[in-house]
């Protein structure tokens, strides 16, 4: 090894130092914990190991409708924020007027508190004896009765986090890919300007495919942020997600751990093993599919 080598390994030292000590020991940990039956948090003892925590999570009704409501979740926001934010995006660019201050609306809710915006929603979906909520009387201008999005039904209130969700993540990526766009470089649109081509077809053909690295960035970053939601549903629905229907993967685990039935380290490191293999397939299938489908200039 070189002089520069040693010199290059001795600067990664303090950052393979952190991951080591913050991630991957901690995952080995909950990895052994997961197969450690009857673990016990007071005594740390166990009366044996073997595949029963990872049996009784994925027999658990609550750990099926966690996963079903984070899958239903992931697959609709990821998809819907990106195409917004992607949107969005290319009318700002389009914009020179006020073109600042919109991009400052649309990062506002980024920077507001999560319960905060919580409330809010609340306020506009949530049917009372007082008031059937913003949203209810817009739907009574059309005729539609009122719908409790918050204690009703199922569909009302996936909805609600799902608007919720896409809401709170789509003003990063209004900011990411407007960088994005402003890189792009100016010649390629000058000549496509000069041989007629038309927008639609200029952005089918150069804008995406320049800034498809980073809409990939999104939609990989995206998925991960998804299948750990959990501080969303609870500014929607309060603490109790299993009462409410409305449970996710990253919720499971932490009723495990402190929940009112807590005290099951072994099943929320099942769970939390179970999630980490959902996110990493899906990452390594997004990277496979980039590597295809990407310009990399």
């Amino acid at each position: 090894m070189n002089k520069r080598n040693f010199k290059g390994w001795l600067y990664l030292l303090p950052a393979m130092l952190f991951l080591g000590i913050f991630m991957v020991y901690p995952l080995i940990d909950v990895f052994i914990y997961s197969f450690e039956e009857g673990y016990n948090s007071a005594s740390q003892t166990y009366y044996g190991t073997g595949m029963y925590n990872y049996s009784y999570v994925l027999h658990d009704p609550y750990f099926l409708q966690a996963i079903r409501n984070t899958f239903i979740l992931v697959v609709i926001t990821v998809p819907l924020s990106t195409l917004l934010a992607l949107l969005i995006s290319v009318a700002l660019s389009s914009v020179k007027a006020l073109k600042k201050l919109f991009q400052t609306i649309y990062f506002l809710p980024y920077v507001t508190n999560t319960l905060a915006v919580g409330l809010v929603f609340m306020i506009l979906f949530k049917k009372t004896a007082y008031s059937a909520g913003l949203i209810n009387l817009v739907l009574k201008l059309f005729g539609q009765g009122p719908v409790d999005f918050i204690d009703g039904p199922y569909w009302a209130k996936m909805l609600v986090l799902c608007i919720y969700t896409i809401w709170i993540v789509m003003p990063f990526k209004v900011l990411i890919l407007t960088s994005a766009l402003a890189s792009v470089n100016q010649n390629y649109y000058n000549a496509a300007r000069v041989d007629g081509t038309s927008r639609f077809r200029i952005f089918i053909r150069i804008t995406l495919p320049m800034i498809s690295p980073t809409v990939f960035y999104l939609i990989i970053t995206g998925f991960i942020g998804a299948f750990k939601a959990y501080s969303d549903a609870v500014a929607l629905f309060g603490t109790d997600l299993n009462a409410a229907g409305m449970n996710t993967i990253v919720g499971y685990v932490y009723d495990m751990l402190y929940g009112n039935g807590g005290g099951y380290p072994s099943y929320a490191s099942a769970a939390a093993i179970l999630l980490f293999v959902i996110v990493l397939t899906i990452t390594c299938i997004n990277l496979l599919v980039s590597q295809k489908h990407v310009y990399y200039s």
